[in-house]
């Protein structure tokens, strides 16, 4: 996938639109973006909890029935938009996936 090297897009810190380097960043896995989030917590809890009944998906082993295989072909891409007039960066939320991204 081909994209330009530099975006006009709105700049957060500036507040207003300013010209920006864009530079590939990989897409952090939940387990480093907020491993310590509410519901990283909530999971630990459940997955702790002892008792009578079921707990829902909590209470199966893992990969006991629907097991994937293989790896993913791809990873998912985030773009980083550095501000030229501030020096700031920020990214997207959206994130996709590509083999390879080049920039021009």
């Amino acid at each position: 996938m081909k994209l330009p090297k530099t975006r006009k897009t709105y700049c957060p810190k500036c507040k207003k639109h300013t010209e920006h380097k864009v530079a590939e960043a990989k897409k952090r896995t939940m387990g480093t973006a907020h491993p310590l989030g509410y519901g990283s917590k909530i999971r630990a809890r459940k997955r702790g909890r002892m008792g009578m009944g079921s707990m829902g998906r909590y209470s199966k082993k893992p990969g006991s029935k629907f097991k994937m295989t293989g790896k993913k072909q791809t990873k998912k891409i985030d773009l980083r938009y550095t501000c030229t007039v501030c020096k700031k960066s920020h990214t997207v939320g959206k994130a996709w996936r590509a083999k390879k991204v080049e920039f021009k």
